[in-house]
């Protein structure tokens, strides 16, 4: 499972999900509805990158 990061540095897990937007732990990146925004700033998920530690 993969993290992807936000420009504004909220992360999102895929072993996590984002259950409280609906969205199951577990969901692949590719997965998650392309009108997805970060909870942090707004952003739109194409200012997202994969996050590598």
């Amino acid at each position: 499972m993969a993290k992807y990061v936000c420009i504004c540095g909220w992360i999102y897990d895929e072993a996590k999900g984002y259950p409280s937007k609906g969205i199951a732990p577990g969901t692949k990146w590719e997965d998650v509805p392309e009108d997805f925004t970060c909870p942090d700033c707004g952003s739109p998920k194409s200012m997202f990158s994969l996050y590598s530690a």
